[in-house]
């Protein structure tokens, strides 16, 4: 029986659906303002592997992640760049498919855009308005967070406790500091939309309960999204649709762990901040996703060039598997080996428990050498089941192995370690003053597309495409 962490319940629960054999998730896409960074690729790497799972388990999946084309951020990055604010979210939107794309992320359903959903958003904000839940000053409209009983059942808060906290934004018009924005009146310089209030344009919140409503409400099975989103952005999305429909919001709320560097919260005031356009000019694309997988993932995940350097390696062994698998003569024939069969059950229970793929992957790892030992004796009769498991969990669901066969990324990571050597080399000769030398290493690397930078944190690499 599948079982997933409920972040409402604080425990692992037993998953049902709203309708049998169907399931509705939507998970909070990005602001798109800029090249995504590591952290968002966590959970959209997080949930693909979910979706893909329970596609795998039979279910038709129905998968809405929106796109937040206006919001505070976008409107100051396309005034320093002089650009239409939904113009530049739409370039940073494309950017972000060609990110997806080399993660092997499913495209979903649906990725709706706040800025074709201004209608449904003011109607939205109209209903909770003659319900009560809502008040108008002078062409703000916000939510009032005493009116609906059960706030702070997600995040687990008091209400009291809420008003003394340092995240509450402080606003003097509002009744309550806790009430939080619905519309907000327009600025000079900002894009607006005519509204009952006055020319203006959505909170963030109500944004994401007004699209997830539209494409599979009033109540779906899941919400996804980061361990930081749970307040206040969930909490608000549950009492402003809830107030809105009366009916359950969400089932189950999902939410992923954090990204650290270095065990330090990533930020660009630290310069620890890494963009996945960035990481993918030194690593696969299944090299990352198999990082982002080989934690839990409600559990915090460090990040590190030495850890993508390893998991490169571990990955190359398994590409090699199913390479020298996938080109063998296999009878097909009806003898079935148990063995298989056993490996598939203890996948199928490992993400069972709450999607567990690094436990699922060390099982992979496993039946790797097993499949290994069987070529290596040249005992293929039954390695058909063994070879259709692996396409169903290292291809289909992990999307960690490339079905077709790829070079050996053993080779790769050797690769790396030749580069990160030849680069030593060099800042020893200049360190030597032995620039003949240095200008030597660099120049000869240029015919092979490969260019050295160097920067004041020190010489880095990459291949020209």
């Amino acid at each position: 029986m599948l079982k997933v962490y409920n972040t409402m319940d604080r425990a692992k629960v037993p998953f049902e659906t709203v309708r049998e054999g169907k399931v509705s998730m939507y998970v909070c896409g990005p602001t798109t303002y800029n090249y995504i960074h590591i952290g968002n690729a966590r959970p959209m790497v997080a949930f693909d592997a979910i979706r893909k799972y329970l596609i795998y388990k039979g279910y038709e999946v129905t998968y809405i992640q929106n796109f937040t084309d206006i919001d505070d951020k976008i409107i100051k990055k396309a005034l320093e760049e002089g650009e239409e604010p939904v113009s530049l979210a739409a370039r940073y939107i494309e950017e972000y498919r060609k990110d997806a794309e080399s993660l092997g992320v499913l495209e979903a359903d649906m990725h709706p855009k706040v800025s074709q959903h201004m209608d449904d958003i003011i109607d939205m904000v109209k209903t909770l308005e003659a319900k009560g839940y809502a008040y108008n000053i002078d062409g703000n409209v916000y939510f009032e967070v005493r009116s609906f009983e059960g706030y702070g059942k997600l995040s687990k808060r008091d209400l009291d406790d809420l008003k003394s906290g340092a995240r509450v934004d402080v606003d003097n018009e509002k009744k309550d500091p806790l009430d939080f924005a619905l519309w907000k009146k327009a600025k000079p310089g900002e894009p607006a939309w005519d509204s009952p209030w006055g020319k203006g344009r959505p909170g963030w919140h109500i944004e994401c309960s007004a699209m997830s409503l539209k494409y599979i409400g009033p109540t779906f099975d899941i919400h996804g999204g980061g361990y930081d989103l749970i307040f206040p952005h969930h909490e608000n999305e549950i009492a402003q649709s809830e107030g809105y429909t009366g009916h359950t919001f969400s089932n189950y709320w999902l939410h992923n762990g954090f990204i650290t560097v270095n065990e330090e919260k990533m930020s660009k005031s630290v310069g620890n901040f890494f963009l996945v356009r960035e990481v993918l000019e030194q690593f696969p694309g299944e090299v990352v996703r198999f990082f982002l997988l080989g934690t839990h993932y409600r559990s915090p995940l460090d990040f590190s060039d030495s850890k993508l350097k390893e998991d490169q390696k571990a990955l190359g062994k398994l590409q090699k598997t199913w390479n020298r698998m996938n080109t063998a003569d296999l009878a097909e024939n009806d003898n079935v080996d148990e063995r298989w069969k056993t490996y598939r059950d203890k996948m199928e229970e490992a993400m069972d428990d709450d999607f567990n793929t690094a436990l699922t992957l060390g099982i992979l790892f496993d039946l790797a050498k097993e499949v290994n030992r069987a070529l290596d004796a040249q005992n293929t009769d039954t390695l058909v089941g063994a070879r259709d498991l692996f396409k169903d969990f290292a291809i289909d669901i992990m999307g960690i192995v490339q079905e077709e066969p790829v070079e050996d990324q053993v080779d790769d990571a050797l690769a790396s370690q030749l580069m990160e050597l030849l680069l030593e080399m060099r800042k020893n000769a200049k360190k030597d003053k032995n620039y003949a030398l240095a200008d030597q290493i660099r120049d000869g690397l240029k015919p092979l597309g490969i260019t050295i930078e160097d920067t004041r944190e020190g010489s880095v690499w990459k291949v020209e495409k």
